[in-house]
């Protein structure tokens, strides 16, 4: 089940209104809808709240099929957002490019020196 699923559920299970939750994001129930139907981001801030309000972790609440969504900050610069990327996920890639960084320069070094022999 998808988070939004998940979410929607949970929240008719306890008996919630959209308009409730909207209070407890300090947002109205059309905004939330959105958030609820994945066209808004809903940012962690606000899913600990919602965890909070609906009595589970956030953890157990999000799932981590999550893709990192397109955005557009302004009309001249867009960038993706990795917020909902679990943090084991983006750790695992970070230390990925400092191995493939490193392996890199070693060639580098390698390839400049087989030059310098060449030269010689």
């Amino acid at each position: 089940m998808k988070t939004h699923e998940r979410l929607k559920k949970l929240r008719k299970q306890l008996g919630f209104s959209q308009a409730q939750m909207g209070k407890i994001l300090g947002t109205d129930a059309s905004n939330y809808s959105r958030k609820e139907r994945g066209e808004v981001k809903i940012y962690i801030d606000e899913w600990e709240k919602l965890a909070k309000a609906l009595g589970v972790s956030s953890g157990d609440l999000r799932d981590h099929e999550v893709k990192p969504s397109f955005q557009s900050g302004n009309s001249s610069s867009d960038h993706m957002d990795y917020a909902n990327i679990p943090t084991f996920i983006l750790e695992t890639q970070k230390k990925y490019i400092e191995k493939l960084e490193q392996e890199n320069r070693d060639l580098i070094e390698e390839n400049n020196k087989l030059k310098n022999s060449e030269a010689s």
